[in-house]
């Protein structure tokens, strides 16, 4: 990224003082994106970010058919008609679109299948991410933890719910995982078709759900799918007996969801949309390159989610800041074009340029300062262990704030005063991190980091042990019932305050009310 910044400060300042007096040629390139969401809108800005990064100029022109082939088709054609010199195609569907690409070629357009391919050979250049590795990263994962499940007189049931198999995407990512499942006679293995949309995926969950025979693991195609079948656990009960995984791990989505326990994985798929530019550029100007490029993945689970999240957030952030930049300074370079604007023009490229320049500085501080905040971040975690002076702080969380005793050193202030605000704001289920930091002055970051060091684990966790031990203690000395109980320290449903009761306290609310 930081490559990636530097290149695009030389673009401006080129573009900036040579826009007058240089002719050369600029690119059109058409994109026609099979439907919208937010794992494209993040391709779609990466693209336009890389318009003028390279040698070559391009100029992007976007167009989306919202899963409807017939439009696509209809939609390439007047991309074609407009003067393209490229066409990027991601196919709603692999055989209808052929013909459309045929007839681009026909022309002499170059034609690159980003994502989904077609059903014939008939394109330029393929670039995507390698969807048979994802499914077979997400199918070792799942394995994995099937076989650390406590299932008393069956196999684990792991189901996979594809999308479209009509799509190349869902019929390479059902492939690897299956591949993976084979041999594996100690499972119980089955897959189902949905398409891409979470409704559908929610319908055939609870279909199964409601046969009696749970799924332990569930595998959805993408993260969309899987907040459908997030939705189905809930309503039927049964949150904390199926375990779910999807694809994607954009933020918002799959990322936060692994972070939430909403999903046990996901798997972050490359968008690649400066790669993409790069390869059309590369074929338009007669410069070597591959027909077939793979793009890399990541496999996302609990322990990593976090710092992953934190890093993508920031460049998608980034991203959106420069083509914002970007789209002012074509609008003010524009104003090259008459005489009687020059001078105003220049004043405002050069002052967008300076803010551009100062943003930059700002992501490469903040880029550095992250790094360094987790190297050191494991150095606190062996001092905190190490010194037992510190052991002892967890203590004040579990202990209620009139009992606290006196603070000896800053980190019991601290300690004190987050215990106090988690207290005070316990029994408001919108409580996030966010909020608890601007309430201790502190950045989510420096909370994370400073919760983390002190307790060994993250202040999620803590705000979750603080609310079920509150509620244990309700459980013992009122009469409340359990869902008044679940309310009032902080959980949407009764049933999810029950779940998260057993696996903290080994048995449930009611359990511990018959004990009495």
């Amino acid at each position: 990224m930081r490559i990636f910044l530097l290149h695009l400060i030389i673009i401006i300042l080129g573009t900036t003082f040579t826009s007058c007096t240089s002719q050369q040629k600029t690119y059109k390139i058409g994109v026609s994106q099979c439907a919208p969401g937010p794992w494209r809108d993040k391709v779609n800005h990466e693209m336009l970010a890389a318009q003028h990064l390279f040698e070559y100029d391009a100029k992007v022109i976007i167009a989306t058919s919202y899963d409807d082939t017939q439009h696509q088709i209809k939609q390439i054609d007047s991309l074609v008609n407009s003067g393209i010199d490229l066409l990027v195609v991601a196919p709603n569907e692999a055989g209808p679109i052929s013909n459309a690409i045929e007839k681009v070629k026909a022309k002499g357009i170059p034609v690159i299948c980003f994502d989904r391919k077609v059903e014939n050979d008939n394109y330029t250049a393929f670039i995507g991410g390698d969807n048979v590795e994802a499914g077979k990263a997400i199918g070792v994962n799942a394995i994995d933890i099937a076989h650390g499940l406590q299932v008393d007189g069956r196999k684990p049931f792991i189901l996979e719910i594809t999308a479209a198999l009509s799509n190349t995407p869902a019929l390479e990512r059902h492939q690897g995982f299956a591949k993976v499942m084979e041999g594996h006679d100690e499972l119980e293995y089955v897959w189902k078709e949905s398409n891409w949309s979470s409704e559908e995926t929610c319908r055939i969950l609870k279909e199964q759900i409601e046969t009696g025979h749970l799924p332990d693991i569930v595998f959805c195609h993408n993260d969309g799918m899987a907040t459908g079948a997030y939705k189905a656990v809930v309503e039927t009960g049964t949150e904390g007996k199926i375990r779910i995984m999807g694809i994607d791990g954009m933020p918002g989505e799959g990322l936060d969801y692994v972070q939430f326990g909403h999903q046990i994985a996901s798997y972050v798929y490359p968008t690649g949309g400066d790669k993409i530019i790069k390869l059309a550029l590369d074929i338009l100007t007669g410069k070597p390159y591959d027909r077939e490029n793979k793009l890399q993945g990541i496999l996302v689970v609990p322990e990593n989610a976090w710092p992953i999240a934190t890093t993508t957030t920031e460049l998608l952030r980034q991203v959106e800041e420069l083509v914002t930049i970007q789209d002012k300074l074509e609008g003010y370079l524009g104003l090259y074009n008459t005489q009687r604007k020059v001078l105003v023009g220049s004043l405002v490229a050069i002052v967008l340029l300076v803010v551009a320049i100062i943003l930059i500085w700002r992501a490469l501080v903040q880029t550095r300062r992250t790094t360094r905040q987790r190297q050191t971040m494991n150095e606190e975690q062996i001092l905190f262990y190490t010194n037992p002076d510190t052991r002892t702080l967890r203590q004040v969380f579990d202990t209620p704030s009139d009992q606290v005793p006196q603070p000896r050193s800053q980190d019991a202030i601290f300690a004190e005063t987050l215990n106090k605000a988690i207290r005070d704001n316990m029994s408001n289920p919108e409580l996030k991190m966010d909020d608890l930091g601007d309430e201790l002055g502190m950045s989510r970051v420096q909370l994370y980091r400073k919760v983390k060091s002190l307790t060994g684990i993250s202040p999620v966790e803590l705000l979750r042990e603080m609310r079920l031990q509150r509620g244990y203690n309700l459980l013992l000395s009122t009469t409340k019932s359990v869902s008044e109980i679940a309310f009032e320290v902080g959980f949407n449903t009764p049933s999810y305050f029950s779940n998260c009761f057993k696996k903290q306290f080994g048995k449930y609310p009611t359990d511990l009310r018959a004990e009495q």
